[in-house]
């Protein structure tokens, strides 16, 4: 997102223009030709929207914008029964699937960002670390590699600047010649998944988180604007568990 936006409090007119700006700039560096290898997006703060409009916008223009994959962290998705990712759920990609308040659907791609201090945890190399644990999983009929997601998206308080070049070198000469992990970026890890024959369709289905409170007071296949805002409006104030991101407000 341009100039760091995040989405749940942009509104929602605003956010595909943010999503462009960064685009050109980036292009206007790189060229276009770089720019269309760049099919994974990574929010500003990690920030999902929960609202079900703003997600469903959202998903809507990363995928008009040429993304095909989006970075999430664990603890803003559910099942869509409610129950939280499982642990294995977490290793693969999932199906992340919006409905907005006319009932309509619109899914991507989701690689799952496990908890902790973003940039520490890369600059000390931990998604390696945690990677030698793991083994493969199944998706439909295909065997696959967990894949560790994680990020690093600037300094924090000399962590880049300090740690990074004295851990993040160590494991990779173990990597290259003992390891069976190997570093992918999360583009790459899908184009071989999918080139062994995995489906997009055989993810897990998941949603943002809270929502399946909305869907149980609002029948999906009747949804109303009024009927949605009705029931995250009585959730709020029966629900002290219930938390809904910003709602977005008009175009600034």
């Amino acid at each position: 997102m341009w100039s760091h936006a995040v989405v749940p409090s942009t509104p929602i007119p605003d956010v595909k223009l943010h999503i462009q700006a960064w685009q050109h700039h980036f292009a206007s560096i790189f060229g276009f030709d770089a720019l269309r290898r760049v099919k994974g997006f990574s929010p500003p703060e990690m920030h999902m929207p929960n609202h079900p409009d703003t997600l469903y916008e959202y998903i809507k223009a990363l995928k008009e914008c040429g993304y095909r994959w989006l970075m999430v962290q664990e603890h803003s998705l559910e099942n869509p029964g409610g129950s939280g990712l499982s642990q294995a759920q977490k290793y693969i990609p999932n199906r992340l699937v919006a409905r907005n308040s006319k009932g309509e659907t619109i899914s991507i791609t989701a690689l799952i960002k496990t908890q902790g201090s973003d940039t520490k945890l890369v600059a000390q190399m931990q998604p390696y670390y945690e990677s030698k644990g793991l083994g493969k999983q199944k998706i439909g009929n295909v065997m696959v590699p967990s894949c560790v997601t994680q990020i690093a998206d600037g300094e924090n308080g000399g962590v880049m600047m300090n740690e990074f070049p004295r851990d993040y070198p160590r494991p990779w000469p173990e990597i290259r010649d003992q390891s069976a992990v190997a570093g992918f970026n999360g583009t790459e890890y899908l184009e071989l998944i999918e080139a062994a024959g995995v489906s997009p369709d055989d993810f897990p289905v998941c949603q943002a988180v809270q929502q399946h409170k909305i869907w149980q007071r609002v029948n999906p296949d009747n949804a109303t604007p009024e009927a949605v805002e009705k029931a995250i409006a009585e959730l709020k104030a029966t629900d002290h568990q219930f938390h809904m991101m910003v709602h977005p407000g008009p175009t600034i």
